[in-house]
């Protein structure tokens, strides 16, 4: 699986990054970033950041 953020729609809140540091981080710009693929062992961590993203801008697919 992969994970991906529309960064354009981006607020910079980090809840991505609390609840799932191994497939997001905050990048050096104050956005969000994936930057880990999704395995098994953080995929209902990444399902849960995309569903609790206040803007909707996290895919997990």
């Amino acid at each position: 699986m992969k994970a991906s953020i529309d960064r354009d729609g981006c607020i910079s809140c980090g809840l991505c990054a609390e609840t799932c540091p191994d497939v997001f981080r905050m990048a050096d710009d104050g956005l969000a970033e994936a930057y880990g693929d999704v395995t098994s062992d953080t995929e209902d961590a990444a399902k849960e950041a995309a569903e609790n993203c206040p803007v909707s801008v996290i895919t997990v697919e």
